[in-house]
Parts: structure tokens; C-alpha cells; sequence
């Protein structure tokens, strides 16, 4: 089973969306053949709290505006350090960058195949990867002139 043409329209959608308020590594996966209650995730993240709303907000309104796309669930908001919201067809995840390396969600879903984004939603993809790598190998992360360890 793969993502439903739906499904793959909203992800496209929202990623577009976060990546106008400058999200970075943005990413999706097709989950529908592992997972039977979505059929795809999408992962964004954001520098800080403050921007991790302001994504998450144009997130919903551009899905609501084009698709009348309304989340059935949305966590996270109070913190804004990982907010969920869950579309039932795709469930959008945008973190703070620091709580993307740790929980390198990345990790769970590789198997998972990758979806395509439009090109300008994923310009400043990398960052996580790189982060998530470097904290698998156990290395120290940045050093003092801000270069990966």
C-alpha cells in the first residue's frame, strides 16, 4: 500500500507551507505500509519555540484553506518544543532543533520510503541528518567555532 494521491498533496502542501516560515530540515516518509492509522508523516524544525508556532500555525491554515483540512488532534502547542498535529491521512510533526536531534525521529522511519517535496521546501535540509549522525558515531557535536566535531 502507498500514500494515498490525498495524502501526498497535503504533505507537499504543508511542507511548502513550513518551509515559507523558514522551517528547516523538512522531510517526509511514507508510512502506510508499516503503520495502518496514517499514511504519512511529515517532520519540520525551527530554531526556536516562537518559530515552531508560527510553522505550525501556517501549517494548519494553508491545509484548511486549500483542502478544508482541519486536525483532529494538535499537542504540543503549550511548549512548542514538538507540536503534533494529526490530519488522520498524515500527521505533522514540527520540533525544535534540539529536540529533533534527540529524538531523531530520522532514525525510526529510514526504512520508510522518502517521499518528494517541492525544491524550495527542502533548500535547508541536512542539518538534522548531520546532527543525528554525529550523536549516533558519539561525537561531541559543535566545537568552538561552531564546525561539527
Amino acid at each position: 500500500m502507498t500514500a494515498t494521491d490525498r495524502s501526498i498533496e497535503l504533505i507537499k502542501t504543508a511542507a511548502q507551507a513550513a518551509a515559507d516560515k523558514l522551517a528547516h530540515d523538512v522531510i517526509a516518509y511514507d508510512v502506510s505500509d508499516v503503520l495502518s492509522i496514517t499514511d504519512a508523516f511529515l517532520l519540520a524544525s525551527a530554531p526556536n519555540d516562537r518559530q515552531v508556532k508560527a510553522i505550525v500555525d501556517e501549517v494548519e491554515e494553508r491545509l484548511n484553506k486549500e483542502f478544508g483540512a482541519k486536525p483532529v488532534r494538535r499537542e504540543g502547542d503549550r511548549e512548542a518544543r514538538w507540536v503534533l498535529l494529526d490530519y488522520v491521512d498524515v500527521v505533522v510533526h514540527v520540533q525544535h532543533s534540539e529536540e529533533r536531534v534527540f529524538y531523531a525521529l530520522e532514525r525510526l522511519w529510514k526504512d520508510c520510503p522518502e517521499l518528494e517535496l517541492p525544491a524550495d521546501a527542502v533548500a535547508t535540509r541536512g542539518r538534522a541528518d548531520e546532527h543525528a549522525r554525529t550523536a549516533e558515531a558519539g561525537e561531541d557535536g559543535p566545537g568552538r567555532d561552531g564546525e561539527l566535531n
